[in-house]
């Protein structure tokens, strides 16, 4: 078992074995503020702080008959106790966050949770209620608020997706375009029905144009920055040119949706396609706009 799926367990084992949808993500996620690289990463929601990785982990433990689900509930399936099988810091910040929230009901750990991390607030459709008159202010001032025009490019290697979301947030962007030719990934969340779900549970749009992607037999074989050039260097003389077309719709998104961002796998744009995409949007000279690289 994944360590990470061990920790769920061993959360809903301090706290009797049973647990409010609501109240494991709260607690999780409170967790997850102590630790310098937690198991779970966690983006605003509807609901305040929320991880699409421990809900799928969650979903999986229930299919495999280490959870069970109710409406709006888990309970531990598995008589085994994962707590022990824990790295004793882990054991300690659990038993930490149980000690100080683990008796809150679900409403005070969502005005806990608004009230200390209110970036985690910010796509709350609850939070006027939560937090209402000058409290609210302190989510009101977390909302980014950047509208420059702005073309930024962003790559999902080596990172969850959660913090590849945040990192959209972070920085307004409205509209993430695909650039990939083919949008599958076997990394949980970057295939495009499931990032384009995502997305747009965040209020962003999503589009794929696999056209100004390369073909995955040109990318065999890249060992070294001189065989990424070699790479790049074709692709500038031929793929470029025949997509003018579709170059000019994302130059129209750009224009339409003023903060877009073009996404594929690499995280450094050195070792991506996606760079001299955005080099040739530039150089088009149909809309002045900063380049950003997330």
């Amino acid at each position: 078992m994944f360590y990470r799926r061990k920790i769920i367990l061993a959360l809903m084992e301090l706290l009797g074995g049973e647990l409010e949808k609501i109240r494991l993500q709260k607690l999780l996620f409170l967790y997850a503020m102590k630790k310098p690289k937690p198991e779970y990463d966690f983006v605003p929601y509807k609901y305040g702080c929320y991880s699409f990785s421990a809900h799928a982990d969650m979903n999986t433990m229930v299919k495999k008959g280490y959870l069970i689900e109710h409406e709006n509930k888990y309970g531990k399936a598995d008589s085994t106790s994962y707590f022990e099988k824990l790295k004793v810091s882990d054991r300690q910040l659990l038993q930490e966050v149980v000690s100080n929230y683990g008796s809150m009901s679900s409403h005070a750990l969502i005005k806990h949770t608004y009230l200390n991390f209110p970036f985690y607030a910010i796509l709350s459709t609850i939070a006027g209620d939560i937090l209402p008159g000058k409290q609210y202010e302190h989510i009101a001032q977390a909302i980014p608020k950047e509208e420059e025009t702005t073309l930024f490019t962003i790559g999902y290697e080596g990172i969850s997706l959660e913090k590849y979301l945040q990192k959209l947030i972070w920085n307004n962007v409205k509209l993430l375009v695909d650039v990939r030719r083919n949008p599958l990934s076997m990394k949980f969340g970057f295939s495009k029905t499931l990032l384009k779900r995502y997305c747009n549970s965040l209020g962003i749009e999503y589009v794929h144009i696999p056209e100004v992607g390369i073909n995955a037999d040109k990318r065999q074989s890249l060992d070294t920055q001189a065989d990424y050039d070699r790479l790049f260097a074709d692709y500038r003389q031929t793929t470029l040119p025949q997509t003018v077309e579709q170059q000019q719709q994302i130059l129209h998104l750009l224009q339409q949706y003023k903060r877009i961002a073009l996404t594929c796998f690499e995280a450094a744009p050195c070792q991506c396609h996606r760079s001299h995409l955005a080099d040739a949007l530039i150089v088009s000279k149909k809309l002045e706009f900063p380049l950003k690289h997330l």
